[in-house]
């Protein structure tokens, strides 16, 4: 294994008292220069054919099933899930995964299935806008100010992941990473909008895909395969179990983790994954883009199948370095506050967050190298894109017409959403300081989930599937949901012990605080929507049409044949789905 290991000295280099673990050559700088103009080139081409307000934030909504499918995983496949999940698949091993099995598969199946008929038959911009159709104006303001706060946070978290990259193999310092990745994503959102951001997603999903393999095979070579693998780790740590999924969840001490079957199956599978899947509207943003109702249906499916597979170039990473980078009852990567503590001792040592890149510098030479590198860029690119081009049209939409000038010219809201998204990008550029006040990334994501995502998903389930819902039920819902998650995470900031009661056990730790807190939010939302709405007077159901099940009439597919329909593929992917729980259990 000479050929594999001789770019990267050994062991030790990741403790040394430099950052950069090596440079690239001119083949490698000539392939992401390529990348970047390639980009900036798409940006400027669509700009021509960006001149509605139709055209700008929804794309005109003439996409294909298979481009808004793409767009709808790519999306979600930045940077945070490439740094983000490798890091937490080495610090957690392969339960890091249900995030991407039960915490993805079942919502996009549901929001193919149950949601999109009323996202797209209401012609809605957004979800804070079916919420105002649904629920008045209230509860549409609240819902946009926190996507608004939201989004831009998780903004920083690109940024963030992008910086890494750029240090441990560049040795660039976070201010220049960060200014470079971010104004060239602001300039061609800026020019092409949606319509841009999705072109370039699938551009991206395909490099991140020919980038990230080449860590998963060469590492599977090194390791001896699967089963190779897996005895490494066994061998390196006898005493916790880090390549089961599901048999080691029945207490919160058997697993790295800290949680159990319960903070699995119900706060995450249950209340944050369908939370994020079908109300989020960075990725549901892209489905209503669809060019018809079927192809809306389709999409979230297509993303479905593509998801299942992603853990294979992400998950798999971290496991390697479990196998390959530690030494028995070692880990060579620490928690980002232990590293950041080192530092100001001057001592470098690297985080969990570091494992991807640290991987590719061990397995990657020239021209590989400058592929692999392209494709963590476009990861941030594609995560980064998401992020501002919804924030531009949650701002423009649902803040700036609904609040302050609700009559205006449609290229007037052009204008505001070009100038939206260069403000998002600015204030993301702050918040990406935030995210080192984490051990990890993901922790951070999994508590913002929490505070917006799971509340939101109990306010926009009950509005589509009880017409007895208020417009008072679930603006009261809605707000009770989100104040309860963020004074459970301050309860326990505040008084560690609190966390029994949160998590159901002492010995929880953040993630499963995370899954617990998100859980009991929900149902504090939905309880009191329910409360509020049977002690106030609904609307006429003539009011309800195409916003709510039984008052709404969802075209027939009777005319298609059986292979056609939306629902066969979603039964064929949620069989697929239940296999990788029993080979993996």
């Amino acid at each position: 294994m000479q050929a594999v290991t001789s770019h990267v000295a050994p062991a030790l280099l990741f403790l040394s008292n430099s950052t950069q673990l090596l440079h690239l050559s001119g083949v490698d700088l000539a392939i992401i220069i390529l990348y970047f103009l390639t980009v900036l080139g798409i940006g400027f081409y669509l700009k021509n054919y960006t001149k509605t307000g139709e055209d700008f934030f929804l794309a005109g909504r003439e996409m294909t099933a298979w481009i808004a499918g793409l767009s709808f995983v790519a999306a979600n496949l930045g940077s945070l899930e490439l740094m983000g999940w490798a890091g937490s698949a080495y610090q957690y091993g392969i339960l890091a995964a249900h995030w991407y099995w039960i915490g993805a598969v079942p919502a996009m199946i549901f929001l193919g299935i149950v949601m999109i008929p009323f996202y797209y038959i209401s012609r809605t911009h957004s979800v804070p806008g079916y919420l105002q159709l649904r629920f008045g104006e209230g509860a549409r303001a609240l819902s946009a100010i926190s996507f608004g706060f939201m989004t831009v946070l998780m903004s920083g978290i690109n940024m963030y992941s992008m910086a890494i990259v750029m240090k441990v193999v560049l040795g660039w310092d976070i201010t220049t990473s960060i200014w470079v990745s971010s104004l060239t994503v602001a300039l061609y959102v800026t020019l092409g909008g949606l319509l841009s951001a999705i072109f370039n997603e699938v551009l991206q999903f395909v490099l991140i895909w020919l980038g990230a393999l080449l860590i998963a095979v060469i590492g599977l070579i090194e390791a001896g395969g699967w089963n190779g693998m897996v005895a490494r780790i066994h061998t390196n740590f006898p005493t916790q179990d880090y390549t089961h999924m599901w048999h080691s969840l029945g207490s919160f001490t058997d697993n790295p983790m800290g949680i159990n079957w319960i903070g699995i199956v119900f706060g995450l599978g249950c209340v944050i994954s369908m939370g994020y899947w079908t109300t989020d509207f960075l990725v549901v943003q892209r489905v209503i883009s669809a060019k018809d109702l079927r192809s809306a249906k389709m999409a979230p499916l297509i993303g479905a199948a593509f998801k299942m597979c992603v853990p294979f170039i992400v998950i798999l990473p971290g496991l390697l370095g479990l196998a390959v980078l530690d030494s028995p009852g070692h880990h060579m990567l620490v928690g980002e506050n232990v590293a950041k503590a080192a530092l100001a001792r001057g001592e470098v040592l690297h985080s969990y967050n570091e494992v991807l890149p640290i991987m590719l510098a061990r397995y990657c030479g020239p021209g590989l190298l400058g592929l692999g590198i392209t494709a963590l860029i476009a990861g941030f690119m594609s995560g980064m894109a998401g992020n501002v081009s919804a924030f531009a049209t949650v701002w423009t939409y649902d803040i700036y017409k609904a609040m302050f000038r609700k009559q205006a010219t449609d290229a007037h809201y052009v204008s505001v959403g070009r100038w939206c998204t260069i403000l998002g990008v600015l204030v993301s550029i702050g918040t990406a300081y935030l995210v080192m006040q984490f051990e990890s990334i993901m922790d951070y994501v999994q508590a913002l989930f929490s505070f917006f995502i799971a509340p939101l998903f109990g306010t926009v389930l009950l509005g589509m599937l009880w017409k007895r819902a208020t417009n008072a039920g679930g603006f009261w819902g809605l707000a009770c949901g989100t104040a309860s998650s963020i004074g459970m995470w301050a309860w326990v900031k505040a008084d560690p012990s609190a966390l029994q009661y949160i998590a159901l056990s002492g010995n929880a730790k953040d993630m499963a605080e995370n899954m617990f807190r998100a859980l009991w939010s929900a149902i504090i939302c939905v309880v009191v929507t329910v409360v509020v709405s049977l002690a106030t007077k609904p609307r006429p159901e003539a009011e309800l049409a195409g916003l709510v099940y039984g008052a709404t009439e969802i075209p027939s597919e009777g005319d298609l044949a059986i292979w056609q329909k939306p629902i066969f593929w979603a039964a064929v992917i949620g069989a697929a789905f239940l296999v990788l729980q029993i080979i993996f259990w």
